[in-house]
């Protein structure tokens, strides 16, 4: 008979039990017990019923999408596999999930995660985006056979049959449908980009809504870069993702028809606005009309006179002020003139003459020295009343 070591023993019994497909999304119902949260995050504790208890382990990774806090003598349904811990030869249930068991724990989880979110800023209205006025297309996040999508699809081809809907298929009931839900609104907001998405379902009891009160879900709605109506039950039911979405409808009809604009409303509008616009023409015509028939019947020969005797005013003022112009002008440069013969006859060669001054040449050259004649040379001196005509006898250089 074979002899094996107590890890070797363990080690077996941990892949026997992980290689079983019925310990594997298993669903355990039980009440807590030693629950205690550890400082990594991960949660210890046991579940029990009036004859047995089970060891169990769920880690941050899993707590940390948790919508509440568990605690001692909560009901509970745990979702996770069975497998051996194999240092302390313990086997455990090793959770991915846990939903409340009962009213009394499911409102108590219900009232935890609302108040968590609120402090967390996920309702705040500020960060609400708005909803488009004509989505060109819509998402619906819900289960393809149920009654809420027929309401929803009556209505939006009712209102507004223009608008292109796509549904996501959906579960909307049971510890599967947070997932679904969430790969929904991940859907649409990553391959196929909607105006808008609706999620929702129709009425039903606390259990029934509970994936709409999911932590996954409210954090999808609460990322989704498009605007999300969320349609929940009847108009006195209140999930979580209502208080996160955009907009909450009472119903799934209700948010059809927030969805869209309803297109007869829409022609009688623009009827409407035709109507005015016509009419504010009509006015306008008839104001002009009767604007000119009033000036028709004025004394158009008094209008006329005065119109011309305005432009002739208007014209002399304008020859006096042309008239003073060319004065002033001729004026100025009469001055301009006078002025400028002055200094001309200031300089003028002949008053030069007159105060007993002469010019000689030779050969129409001025002599301005000795050096410009020699003996001989014929010389003309210019005066103030005549010329003389002489010759050069000699020349003398000398300081004058």
């Amino acid at each position: 008979m074979p002899v094996v070591t107590v890890s070797q023993l363990n080690n077996y019994m941990r892949r026997y039990l992980d290689n079983n497909s019925n310990l594997n999304g298993l669903y355990v119902k039980g009440e807590i017990s030693n629950f205690k949260r550890h400082s990594s995050g991960h949660m210890y504790f046991t579940l029990k019923d009036s004859g047995s208890v089970l060891k169990c382990v769920m880690f941050k990774s899993d707590a940390s999408f948790l919508g509440f806090e568990p605690s001692d003598g909560m009901k509970v349904i745990a979702l996770g596999r069975v497998s051996v811990y194999e240092a302390g030869g313990l086997y455990q249930l090793y959770a991915e999930q846990i939903l409340p068991d009962g009213k009394g724990e499911l409102y108590a989880a219900y009232e935890q995660l609302k108040a968590t979110l609120e402090q967390q800023g996920y309702f705040d209205s500020f960060r609400k985006k708005a909803l488009p006025y004509m989505p060109s297309s819509i998402g619906i996040v819900t289960a393809p056979g149920g009654a809420a999508i027929r309401d929803i699809l009556s209505i939006l081809q009712r209102r507004f049959p223009m608008t292109e809907v796509i549904i996501y298929p959906a579960i909307v009931q049971g510890p599967e449908a947070s997932d679904t839900i969430v790969s929904g609104i991940e859907y649409f907001n990553k391959k196929c980009n909607t105006d808008l998405i609706i999620i929702g379902r129709g009425g039903g009891s606390i259990e029934d809504l509970w994936a709409f009160n999911e932590r996954k879900v409210a954090n999808s709605i609460y990322n989704s870069r498009i605007p999300i109506i969320s349609a929940v039950g009847h108009e006195t039911d209140f999930t979580i993702s209502d208080f996160v979405a955009d907009m909450r409808a009472p119903t799934p009809s209700a948010a059809a028809e927030m969805a869209v604009p309803d297109c007869r409303e829409l022609l009688k509008n623009i009827e409407k606005h035709k109507n005015n616009l016509v009419n504010s023409l009509k006015n306008s015509v008839k104001i002009k009309r009767n604007k000119f028939e009033n000036i028709t019947k004025t004394n158009l020969k008094e209008i006329l006179e005065k119109y011309l005797n305005d432009k002739k005013i208007y014209i002399d003022d304008m020859q006096s002020d042309l008239d003073l112009s060319f004065s002033n002008i001729i004026k100025n440069k009469k001055n301009t003139y006078i002025t400028a013969c002055a200094k001309l006859e200031t300089l003028s060669p002949v008053k030069v003459l007159l105060r007993g001054y002469s010019v000689a040449e030779n050969n129409e050259k001025i002599i301005t020295s000795v050096n410009d004649v020699k003996k001989g040379d014929d010389i003309t001196i210019t005066v103030s009343d005549g010329k003389i005509y002489c010759k050069t006898e000699d020349t003398d250089e000398r300081c004058i």
